[in-house]
């Protein structure tokens, strides 16, 4: 066999590998999206300036805007067991951020300021009026630099978990170009995402992370393996920013300096120091322990979540 015949076959036999490991890519997004766990509910679409906003609103009274967990597999889905006893008292707007749930998944890089900007036109354009705002986690960041930035929009905030102030910085490291890279070459990138966010994976990361004693409600974790994949390969692209540290910032001066009424909710089993080093930097911060749960205390006690920020609220 001359060399240009073995330069055919290996070429043939690499299209081969590619052409396969693609169409099993494309299988394992249809059967993770067919059962639509999170479509159930109706839908509205903000059309913002780099992708269209998937939201739902339910009730009515003073508005209460909910943002969950920065995540490519989270979505408002986050809030489904709280938001019909919130809709009781307030005009309820649980939005899917960009990159996330049923809205758009552009390939961009996803930050801070980006989110920012989302919600703050998300409150003038959608909202219209001054809001009340419960934020999880990783979004935290989001809804203290967008108050920080314009107090006028938002009135009462509520944080769910918050990430401490040194994980809220941390930027990109040494490895993250190359990371970046690997993660959007269109076929491998997409099947290491796939392996990542398989679901075996994905309950391993909930059980140890989010939920005390590793127990995961069977319709949470239907409806995160769905969101990590809808949008099909697209569904990477806030992974890729969120892995490699774009999404961060520096929030300790706005914290400090903000007036309004903060108030903490944390699940009893949570790594709690982020609740001393909050207060230090604002002594005016409000706390509360949610017991039997760990860090999605809406999810595992969703009705006494409710109560005690209904208490703050009202």
């Amino acid at each position: 066999m001359n060399k240009w015949k073995k330069i055919g076959l290996a070429v043939g036999m690499g299209t081969a590998v590619i052409t396969t490991t693609h169409l099993i890519n494309n299988i394992i997004f249809k059967s993770s999206t067919s059962n639509n766990y999170t479509g159930k509910r109706i839908r509205s679409n903000y059309q913002w300036r780099f992708g269209n906003i998937s939201y739902i609103t339910v009730g009515s009274g003073s508005p209460l805007l909910l943002i969950h967990n920065l995540n490519s597999y989270s979505s408002n889905y986050e809030w489904e067991h709280t938001i019909n006893q919130f809709a009781k008292n307030h005009t309820v707007y649980a939005i899917d951020l960009l990159g996330c749930g049923h809205s758009d998944k552009p390939n961009l890089t996803y930050t801070t300021f980006m989110y920012t900007q989302l919600i703050s036109d998300f409150v003038i354009n959608v909202i219209r009026s001054k809001t009340d705002v419960i934020a999880t986690g990783d979004s935290t960041p989001i809804v203290i630099m967008a108050a920080f930035n314009n107090h006028s929009l938002f009135n009462k905030i509520i944080l769910v978990s918050p990430i401490s102030v040194e994980d809220a910085l941390k930027g990109p490291d040494n490895l993250s170009n190359i990371r970046r890279h690997i993660l959007n070459i269109p076929v491998i990138g997409t099947t290491v995402y796939n392996i990542i966010f398989n679901r075996p994976s994905l309950k391993k990361l909930l059980s140890a992370k989010y939920f005390k004693d590793g127990r995961i409600p069977s319709d949470y974790i239907n409806a995160c393996h769905e969101t990590a994949h809808i949008g099909d390969a697209s569904a990477k692209y806030l992974f890729i920013s969120t892995e490699c540290n774009f999404t961060t910032v520096t929030i300790s001066k706005a914290l400090s300096e903000l007036d309004n009424c903060i108030f903490m909710v944390n699940g009893m089993h949570n790594n709690n120091n982020v609740i001393d080093e909050y207060i230090k930097l604002n002594p005016a911060i409000e706390n509360v322990m949610i017991q039997d749960s760990k860090k999605l205390p809406q999810v595992e006690q969703p009705l006494e979540f409710v109560r005690q920020t209904e208490i703050f609220l009202n």
